[in-house]
């Protein structure tokens, strides 16, 4: 049987939009290192002529849209509706700024390499504790509160990130081995 949901007392402030910012800028800044990188790098000739952009491009893409529009239904949903507790806010940061900062870096720094394979184990040990946290957070704070709406917001974000991720991982880890 549903809830009955009553609204979030407390009106959105700028902090707020700080954090709907931290949760777009991995994708925009993707986007800008892309487009900078179609000018500065031969290996991205193929960013303005997305006929030849690699299937691990649009997989990343198409799944990174689907996390961005849980992750913003979610922020609005915990605006409007459900507010989120100081733990639970800790907890979001904790995993946002220990394991997704450092891997969007690690995934910067691997696509960049000539040799990403370096960067192989470093992005596994920090997905693998990224994977952690997200976990503690869905089973400590959402495990019985959720509802399906809010389930349904997280599992875009979670499984589109992941998606997003193995996308990317195959990109920059195995093609180079299938291409030669």
């Amino acid at each position: 049987m549903e809830r009955e949901l009553k609204r979030n007392p407390n009106p959105i402030r700028p902090k707020d939009l700080v954090s709907l910012l931290s949760m777009l800028l991995p994708g925009i800044l993707f986007g800008a290192g892309l487009l900078w990188l179609h000018s500065h790098e031969p290996r991205f000739a193929w960013v303005l002529s997305l006929q030849k952009a690699p299937w691990e491009f649009w997989a990343l893409m198409c799944c990174g849209v689907v996390a961005t529009v849980g992750g913003i239904g979610d922020w609005v949903y915990h605006r409007v509706y459900v507010s989120v507790g100081p733990k639970e806010h800790k907890s979001h940061l904790l995993a946002l700024v220990t394991g997704g900062l450092p891997l969007f870096v690690l995934m910067a720094m691997a696509s960049l390499s000539k040799h990403p394979i370096v960067y192989l184990v470093p992005v596994v040990v920090v997905v693998l504790y990224t994977t952690a946290l997200i976990c503690y957070d869905e089973f400590v704070f959402h495990r019985k509160r959720c509802l399906p709406l809010e389930t349904l917001f997280h599992r875009l974000l979670v499984f589109g990130n992941g998606l997003a991720w193995l996308a990317w991982f195959h990109w920059c880890f195995v093609r180079p081995s299938l291409v030669g």
